[in-house]
């Protein structure tokens, strides 16, 4: 996330989403903390913030880090 615009689409993809209880996006850290109720897996919150056309490289779920491959790395 590069610019308000960018950090405003995946803020209107989370507050869409049901079953988001909290979400933070910060332009400044390029970043967005999500947390969820129990009916929202943590591969559903990644393909929604996909949607908007950003990269997502990695996440914490459940307290441990996971790496998310990037499409078409490596090709």
């Amino acid at each position: 996330m590069t610019c308000s615009g960018c950090s405003g689409a995946v803020d209107r993809v989370l507050k869409k989403m049901d079953g988001i209880e909290n979400y933070k996006v910060s332009l400044e850290t390029q970043s967005a903390e999500v947390w969820t109720g129990e009916s929202v897996g943590f591969e559903a919150v990644l393909q929604k913030i996909k949607k908007t056309g950003k990269t997502v490289t990695g996440g914490v779920r459940d307290g441990v880090p996971v790496e998310v491959p990037v499409e078409g790395a490596g090709d």
